[in-house]
Formats: C-alpha cells, sequence, structure tokens
C-alpha cells in the first residue's frame, strides 16, 4: 500500500495536490485532526460530514488502552473511530517527547500500526528539543536514522510509512536528515519536533527548519508539518511546500475557552460578539455559546470549522496565483508571524524555481512586497531581452529619439519593453503611488539588464520627481535630461 504525491496546482513552493494511499485519495493541502479515542468532543464521523478526508490518531494511546487495544486489534481502527478515510497514526514519538520514554520498540509500534489498519504509520522517531546542543541532536538523529532504515528493511519498501525529517535548530543537520529520508525511499515526509517553535511563536527560527528540510527532500514527497494547527500560519506554511497539518488545536483552545480564527484566538468571555458565518456562531450570540452546558464541544466545533475554512481558502490561493498575498495578509496579524515572512522572503531565490511563471495579479503591499518570487524572477528574465547598440529606459520621462530600442520602466519590476505592457507581471500590477523602496527595487532591474547586456549602452531619462534617486542608486549609469 505505497503512498504517492501528485501536485496538480503550485504557488510559490505550495501545491494543491492529491495525496493517495493505498485505494484513498487526500486533496491537499489538508488538515489531519487530531483525535483521542478518550476524549472527543467532535466525533470523527462528524469531521468527515464536514469534509475532513484524512485524520490522525496515536497508536500508542491505543496500544496501552485496556478499553480500546483489543478492539482495534480485532475490529480495525477505521470501525473503532468510525472513519472510513485516512488515518495516519503517530508511534509514541510525542509521548517520548513529554514523558522521556516509552514502553515500545521501533518494530512493535509499527507492528501494532499495520496490525490495527492504519493507513500511515509513523516509526518511532526521536523529536529533539530546539533547545537541545549540537551533540545531543547528532545522537539523537542518528537513532531515528538507523529506526527508519530498520522499518524499511522490516516491513518492505512499499510498506506505508512516514519518514520524519530531524536535527533541532541545526540547518546542515535538517538537510542531512531530509537527504538521508530520501535516499531510503520515503515519500510521506513529515518535518518534526517543531510544535516548541510554534508555541513560542518562533516562527522566524521554523522557516529555518522548514526550509533546510525542503531543500534536500524530493519534489514528489509529500510533507507533513507535524503539529500545526493554528489557521493563521497555514498560508506561511504552505508557501514553504508544506502539504499536510495536523494539530489538536481546536480541542486545546475549545477547553481553555479560546475562539479561533484566522487571524488569531480570542477569550471567549472577552467577545462581544461572534465574527464568523459557521453553524454555531449564526445560532448563538457570544452570551449565549459563553453560558452553553456543552460550551467546550461548541467551542471546538467552531474552532474546526474556522480551520477547515482557512485550508480552502489556502487552496484557492494557490489555484488563482495569489498565495503570495494571502501570506502576506495573514503574517501582518502578528509581528512574530511577520519575521516568519520577511524570513521567507530571504530564500526567494530557491523558492522562485518552484513558483508559476504567470498569475492572475501582483498586489504591491510595501516593502516585502519587493523581494518577491515574481520580482526576482523578472529581473532574471531580463538577459532574454534583444537589444541594440543605444538604449533607452525611460523613467516618469519624456521618450526620445536617436535611440534602437525604448524601454519603460514598472517598479518594484523594473525596465520592460512596450510589448510586455500587457503580460504578467507588468500589466496585471496593481500598486499605489510609487514610493522609495519599490523604485529602489526596479533600479535594481535596470542593473541587471545593464549586466547582461555589456555590449549595449543604457541611457536612463528620468523626471524630476524620481531624478535624485536614479542619480544615487545607479551613479554609475548614463543619465539624460528630459527634452521639453
Amino acid at each position: 500500500m505505497a503512498i504517492a504525491f501528485e501536485s496538480l496546482y503550485s504557488d510559490i513552493a505550495g501545491r494543491c495536490g492529491k495525496l493517495t494511499v493505498g485505494k484513498k485519495t487526500v486533496k491537499t493541502p489538508a488538515l489531519l485532526p487530531v483525535i483521542n479515542p478518550h476524549l472527543q468532543l467532535v466525533t470523527p464521523k462528524e469531521m468527515q460530514a464536514m469534509g475532513v478526508e484524512a485524520l490522525i490518531t496515536n497508536a500508542y494511546i491505543f496500544s496501552q488502552s485496556r478499553q480500546f487495544r483489543e478492539r482495534a486489534l480485532t475490529e480495525g481502527l477505521h470501525k473503532v473511530l468510525d472513519f472510513d478515510g485516512v488515518i495516519m497514526t503517530d508511534s509514541g514519538s510525542f509521548q517520548l517527547s513529554v514523558y522521556g520514554e516509552v514502553s515500545i520498540t521501533n518494530t512493535e509500534t509499527l507492528s501494532f500500526q499495520r496490525d490495527i489498519g492504519s493507513d500511515i504509520w509513523v516509526p518511532l522517531d526521536i523529536p529533539t528539543s530546539p533547545a537541545a546542543d549540537r551533540e545531543t541532536t547528532e545522537r539523537e538523529l542518528a537513532i531515528t536514522l538507523q529506526r527508519l532504515a530498520e522499518a524499511k528493511e522490516v516491513f518492505g519498501p512499499d510498506a506505508p510509512i512516514a519518514g520524519p525529517v530531524q536535527g533541532g535548530t541545526f540547518g546542515d543537520l535538517r538537510e542531512l536528515s531530509a537527504r538521508k529520508v530520501t535516499e531510503l525511499g520515503f515519500t510521506f515526509c513529515p518535518v518534526g519536533a517543531v510544535v516548541p517553535l510554534m508555541e513560542s511563536y518562533r516562527y522566524r527560527d521554523l522557516v529555518k527548519v522548514v526550509m533546510a528540510s525542503k531543500r534536500e527532500l524530493s519534489p514528489s514527497a509529500c510533507v507533513h508539518l507535524f503539529g500545526a494547527g493554528h489557521p493563521s500560519m497555514f498560508a506561511l506554511a504552505t508557501a514553504m511546500g508544506c502539504d499536510l497539518f495536523d494539530s489538536a488545536a481546536y480541542a486545546l483552545y475549545a477547553k481553555d475557552g479560546r475562539y479561533l480564527t484566522a487571524h488569531g484566538s480570542y477569550r471567549i468571555e472577552e467577545l462581544a460578539d461572534l465574527p464568523c458565518a459557521c453553524s454555531v456562531c449564526r445560532s448563538h450570540t457570544a452570551e449565549e455559546l459563553r453560558a452553553a452546558p456543552d460550551r467546550e464541544r461548541l467551542l471546538a466545533l467552531h474552532n474546526l470549522y474556522v480551520t477547515l475554512a482557512e485550508i480552502s481558502r489556502v487552496r484557492q490561493a494557490i489555484v488563482d496565483g495569489t498565495l503570495w498575498e494571502l501570506v502576506d495578509e495573514r503574517c501582518r496579524g502578528h509581528p512574530r508571524l511577520l519575521d516568519g515572512y520577511r524570513e521567507l522572503l530571504t530564500h526567494a531565490p530557491a523558492l522562485a524555481a518552484h513558483d508559476r511563471v504567470s498569475k492572475r495579479r501582483f498586489f504591491y503591499r510595501g516593502d516585502e512586497s519587493c523581494q518577491r518570487t515574481e520580482v526576482l524572477r523578472y529581473q532574471q528574465q531580463l538577459a532574454r531581452l534583444r537589444l541594440g547598440k543605444n538604449v533607452l529606459v525611460v523613467i516618469d520621462g519624456k521618450v526620445q529619439g536617436g535611440y534602437d530600442d525604448t524601454l519603460f520602466f514598472r517598479p518594484p519590476f523594473g525596465p520592460y519593453p512596450a510589448e510586455l505592457r500587457e503580460t504578467f507581471p507588468i500589466g496585471p500590477c496593481e500598486t499605489p503611488d510609487w514610493d522609495a523602496a519599490m523604485v529602489h527595487q526596479g533600479c535594481r532591474g535596470i542593473r541587471a539588464l545593464a549586466e547582461s547586456h555589456p555590449k549595449s549602452r543604457i541611457v536612463i531619462a528620468a523626471g524630476p520627481a524620481w531624478a535624485g534617486l536614479i542619480r544615487e542608486e545607479l551613479a554609475e549609469m548614463e543619465t539624460v535630461d528630459d527634452e521639453v
């Protein structure tokens, strides 16, 4: 029952795709809600009615449960949970990270997951704390890789086993782990031990960890971000190339009286109104929800509705080619998410290799937009222009005669020939009045043009509004005054 992944649409490094596990399929990006068999605020059957195609539960809990162990072995996991979609089972690694030990071995937990009919099995990897030193991280990574190799050897190359990527916060170790996981032939690759980073709002470090892992993973691998369940960060994680998320946040937040939104969360006691269109919020006032005897269950339902809606919003943004705009919108909801967004932009050269060539639009949203993949790719492609010996670039000025070619200027991209005026990204580019950041970035496009055409004489004609900045930014280049 091999695991396969197919990408159907892409934007940045995000993919709308299809995960196939045996005869079952899951549309990605997707959320796998965490199910604790002993405490179900929302049942798997209810989740399936809400559109959930896959969920995750803990095989270690089942293996240690007097109530559920024998039932799972005799009836099968799907019947016990009353869910016929894809079920992924964690091995006990979470308990290992919390308690330091578990009473089960790697092969025992994998055998148990097989015997209860799990669709995706997880080996007993070591989730190294982000606070661990390098020596500890290397030692624990070696154990994880040995257990992954053991899983392949004992259960065969086609067993539906996940290959977790570990390595703490050390980028080179994450790369090593991802490379070994790929060499072992894993096609389903969770990025593990990142929950502490998200709990402490270390989104910059999260981006570094995921991007390091992605560098060495196969492009055909389905990437699962373990423990990512807050809707505000789905767009950011998807832009890095994460396809699946799992979390118990919908239930944990409900037990703590917290109300999820795509921008953050609220204490239910703080809400004067319910800013959501789900069935829970349209059938209750804030006062009624606070006083409801089944408040935890209602909050869990709302939290899950909001989370699933954000997954759908991310999918649509990928299809539309507007994922950058969604990332920008979501990451401005919290300063630490903005840190993560800015870190992601430093990886634009790597992301540009995955980004689509043409999109519906480009919305300028401030300085960060100047670093987006569309800008970088456009400026790289300026080398493809065929130019004569004398070239004029008109920046908010007047066209002058006597040149072999005349190019115009659209910041933050830079120079363009008139023939590209209506094409992406020049045509469908929505910007406010020019600002210094976008003009500076456009000037980098002019410099890229000059460097890629050393035999052409590039002359700049700038109007008075931007002449000073242009001469400062491109002091080494030739400028001419506008003709009156």
